[in-house]
């Protein structure tokens, strides 16, 4: 037996979100980041340090999310941007999906935990927040990592330092990976 959850507060939360876009000047299906912040990452390798990447090929990088869901939350692009995965080439798709298995690994071996979230948001509608260059999520979760702190308090706290966490990732990578 399926039960729904009603929150008819959240109407008003997505309603804002379309206001403020009109009155940016958007279309309502505009994308809410007015920068693409992977395509400026990816133009500038020597800020690799200070943008939180962690790791960098000729077809793409993973980086530490500055606004993570939990801890070490890691980001995967390809350098190419593109809307969705289907418009990439399957020689990039396979590099895309080797760079998501690199960075599980390094979420693994860093971190040990209990489990990963690992997702595609495709388009605004599915939660993109950059919805003009796809990009995987790698998410480590623990139990009990949705806590009362992120239901109730809407806060969600991040126990290590970002610049520190993508220094451990870029130590791990360097090291031999647990996988082929």
């Amino acid at each position: 037996m399926h039960s729904n959850l009603w929150a008819p507060w959240r109407i008003a939360y997505l309603r804002d979100l379309d206001r403020k876009r009109e009155v940016a000047g958007a279309p309502p299906t505009a994308p809410a980041s007015p920068v693409n912040f992977l395509a400026a990452y990816w133009a500038a390798p020597q800020d690799d340090v200070r943008n939180l990447v962690v790791h960098r090929n000729e077809h793409g990088m993973i980086l530490l999310n500055r606004y993570p869901y939990a801890n070490g939350h890691l980001l995967v692009a390809l350098g190419d941007g593109r809307p969705t995965l289907s418009e990439y080439e399957p020689v990039q798709r396979a590099r895309f999906w080797e760079l998501v298995d690199r960075a599980m690994d390094l979420v693994e071996r860093v971190l040990r935990p209990q489990g990963i979230n690992m997702g595609v948001n495709v388009g605004s509608a599915a939660g993109a927040g950059l919805p003009e260059h796809v990009h995987a999520h790698v998410v480590p979760r623990w139990v009990g990592d949705t806590n009362f702190l992120s239901v109730v308090g809407e806060v969600r706290l991040i126990p290590e330092d970002l610049d520190e966490m993508a220094s451990n990732f870029r130590q791990a990578f360097a090291a031999p990976a647990k996988r082929g």
